[in-house]
């Protein structure tokens, strides 16, 4: 679920920092790339592929619930016509 090749870039970049501070310590990038996996596969996050899937499905509900409300709207039309005569 988590993309290893970003943890990777963070983990990086964050041991670039931390060896930039004094008493950087050598064992630290694995320990923050350790860190940083577990906090994310804590959280409840989905990749851009399910993203984009679930929002292709709302996209074709979101357009059949419009069709079925104008659908509504002339039946009610129709109905209260109807009354009247």
């Amino acid at each position: 679920m988590i993309n290893q090749a970003f943890l990777q870039g963070l983990s990086d970049q964050l041991g670039q920092l931390m060896s930039k501070a004094p008493g950087g310590n050598a064992n630290l990038q694995g320990q923050i790339q350790g860190v940083l996996q577990g906090a994310f596969s804590k959280m409840d996050l989905v990749n851009r592929e399910e993203f984009d899937a679930q929002s292709a499905v709302l996209a074709r509900t979101r357009a059949k619930l419009e069709a079925l409300e104008s659908q509504l709207s002339v039946l009610e039309s129709r109905i209260e016509q109807a009354d009247k005569q």
